[in-house]
């Protein structure tokens, strides 16, 4: 994942679609980028304990989290245990965000010395409904099941500033990644519905941006299997023998996707 953390600020969702929750007093000093990075090599990296996100997909008995959250129910998780193979900062910025709608942009950013720290009083001029923040721009590598907004709320809480994400865009599951030929591109609409209570919402949707061609893009078997694991090519005959249940000879000790080279034909998962 790429995602982009803003410190200074928390809000209901843990990211920028939820409301900025009221904070105690005006953060005034903010640490270096150091500071953050050793916070996240001692806390955030490994096999770590994670709480999900109150608004998320998993379900409480039979119930969306996130519908119960939305009706002002209590959502309690357990920490579940996480891998984060890579937590990584590319750049810091220190600047001053809107206290009245998340995820607005940054104003007067500045970046500074990794070894330095950020006095907002005398490094910027504040504004009416504007408040002072660092924003973090962070690789993440993790296990199923990690919340990169939960990264995000935690740190912020580590460091004592609060926190959520601004951006977040997934760049790799597997061996599929954004730099295949074949991915296409996507961009968000507002869709206003009603929902079961009664209620009308608004949510963002992602639409395809070319939908009329989207059969180009698609992967064939062969390649799709190849994205997902490891292939063993086999002979013509070899083929005829796995479709009829037969053994072939050959040593597997994992999963494997079958396939005949000379017709790009994939035969089994062995």
């Amino acid at each position: 994942y790429l995602a982009t953390i803003r410190l200074g600020q928390r809000t209901t969702t843990d990211d920028a679609d939820g409301e900025l929750l009221p904070e105690e007093g005006t953060i005034a000093e903010f640490p270096s980028r150091q500071t953050v990075e050793d916070a996240i090599a001692h806390h955030f990296t490994g096999r770590i304990e994670q709480v999900p996100n109150s608004y998320s997909a998993i379900k409480i008995n039979g119930q969306r989290a996130y519908d119960l959250a939305r009706e002002g129910k209590d959502v309690d998780f357990k920490a579940r245990p996480v891998t984060i193979s890579e937590f990584s900062v590319s750049a810091v910025r220190y600047g001053y965000a809107s206290t009245t709608c998340a995820g607005s942009p940054l104003a007067d950013a500045i970046e500074i010395a990794p070894e330095e720290s950020w006095h907002a009083e005398t490094d910027g001029q504040n504004e009416p409904n504007m408040q002072p923040v660092m924003e973090l721009d962070v690789a993440v590598t993790c296990s199923a099941g990690t919340y990169i907004r939960a990264l995000g709320r935690d740190l912020g809480a580590e460091l004592g500033l609060g926190g959520h994400l601004t951006m977040l865009r997934r760049i790799r599951v597997g061996r599929f990644s954004v730099d295949m030929p074949n991915v296409m591109t996507a961009h968000t609409e507002a869709k206003t519905f009603t929902n079961r209570e009664g209620i009308e919402v608004t949510r963002n949707r992602a639409v395809l941006d070319d939908a009329e061609h989207a059969v180009d893009h698609a992967l064939d078997l062969v390649a799709s299997a190849a994205a997902s694991m490891d292939m063993l090519p086999v002979t013509e005959q070899e083929a005829t023998d796995l479709r009829f249940g037969r053994r072939i000879a050959h040593d597997i000790h994992t999963t494997m996707a079958a396939y005949v080279p000379e017709t790009n034909d994939l035969v089994a998962i062995v």
